[in-house]
């Protein structure tokens, strides 16, 4: 347990849920401390006046809700899309670069308040523990940092119902006025992550990789059986590998998102199934619901074809390997993800044009794609008859790239006589 009598003034990470409300009166019993709720929105569909008020009836003494969805898309999801980030080829990082931008706020929150302390809800087992407190280091290296699940007695759920039933913390239930996609999220077995970039859902039969997902477990897009059928079209714009307009409107992150998230939704787009290699060195498995990201990725890379030389494309993938590490073990502020990410800037500067993609039950295909600064020259590479390259020049180009192979040849053929 961090020095409890050093730490009187602690900045909470709230979500409103059963562990961060309980956590708020043991922080007060165990630390003597004045405890400050800090809520992030980052698009998640939730009712912030309502997780405030909880907050302030659960025992902290300030409780805010910082509005962070514009950087949350533009200073970050746009980033990892710049630098073409999917960890393990499939996973598009929604909660990973979600934590340093919360863990920023906390930090933040805890300067203007002049707390000594940050506290999260993140367990042991998971990756949000070192994504919440590597920050907190990059930006605040001298601030204590107390994880309660690493130290308390509680070790379920049932004890955390006992102990907020004994201080007096709310405990939700059933509101008739809720809406019935209300009801069925609190219901929901899973453990889930949510914001406007992704839903995650873990846990519960998820956790044997045998089990298929169902159908009636998407809250965000829809079952691609259930999707119309007929396929739809939609036209991205980026200037610079930033997406700028949807179907001709230019539109801020926050509403390209929402609106790319309408989109994909309808026609079940977005359902990643994956069992991923976790940073503490076990295995888990997740359900990822990410319509809107999946569309620009594809849309992204689809212009990154037509407007990256060979040399740069190839290596951006190999780059794009060791970026996406970096994003998911908590490295945000890390110098060699900023360096990285230079050069996702660098060659995003060409990447700027049109992508038209074709969306129908979940699949997402390609139907056309301009840029100004487009490498593809139809001149060059036609079949009909040309004036601009000379076939015979080929004959002298294979033999000096083949000159390797031929001298090996030559060598094995020489010492089998």
């Amino acid at each position: 347990m961090a020095d409890v009598k050093n730490v009187k003034k602690v900045v909470l990470a709230y979500s409103g849920g059963l562990d961060t409300s309980v956590i708020i009166p043991w922080l007060k019993e165990n630390y003597g401390c004045e405890v400050i709720a800090c809520t992030v929105n980052l698009g998640q569909p939730e009712d912030f006046d309502a997780i405030h008020k909880k907050a302030l009836a659960s025992g902290a003494s300030v409780a805010e809700t910082l509005d962070v969805r514009k950087e949350f898309i533009e200073d970050y999801a746009y980033k990892v899309l710049q630098a073409d980030g999917r960890y393990e080829g499939k996973y598009l990082l929604g909660t990973s670069f979600a934590r340093p931008l919360i863990g920023k706020c906390l930090v933040d929150m805890a300067k203007k308040y002049g707390a000594d302390a940050i506290c999260h809800g993140a367990t042991g087992k998971g990756n949000d523990q070192v994504r919440f407190e590597l920050t907190i280091k990059a930006l605040a290296p001298h601030m204590k940092i107390i994880a309660p699940w690493r130290i308390w007695d509680m070790k379920s759920r049932e004890d955390e119902m006992k102990y907020a039933e004994a201080h007096g913390v709310p405990i939700d239930k059933y509101d008739e006025k809720q809406t019935d996609e209300e009801k069925a999220a609190q219901k929901y077995p899973y453990s889930m992550d949510w914001n406007m970039w992704h839903l995650s859902h873990e846990g519960d039969d998820l956790e044997n990789p045998a089990n298929a997902p169902h159908k009636d477990m998407y809250l965000v897009t829809c079952d691609p059986e259930d999707a119309p059928d007929k396929d739809e079209l939609v036209t991205i714009e980026f200037e610079k590998g930033v997406p700028t307009a949807v179907n001709g409107k230019k539109m801020d992150g926050v509403e390209l998102v929402n609106t790319l998230n309408a989109i994909g939704a309808r026609n079940g787009i977005g359902i990643d199934d994956l069992v991923e290699n976790r940073l503490v060195g076990m295995k888990s498995r997740g359900v990822y619901e990410n319509p809107c990201g999946s569309i620009l990725f594809y849309a992204h890379t689809e212009l990154e074809r037509l407007c990256l030389d060979r040399a740069t494309f190839h290596f951006k993938e190999v780059a794009a390997v060791k970026y996406s590490e970096l994003v998911y073990d908590g490295m945000w502020f890390a110098p060699l993800r900023e360096a990285l990410q230079a050069f996702a800037d660098k060659t995003s500067e060409t990447v700027t044009g049109k992508v038209t993609l074709r969306l129908y039950k979940g699949n997402i295909m390609s139907h056309g794609a301009e840029s100004p600064y487009s490498l593809y020259n139809e001149e060059f590479v036609t079949f009909g008859e040309d004036d601009v390259y000379n076939q015979a020049d080929a004959e002298g180009f294979i033999n000096l790239f083949g000159l390797p192979l031929t001298i090996r040849a030559l060598m094995k053929e020489k010492n089998a006589k």
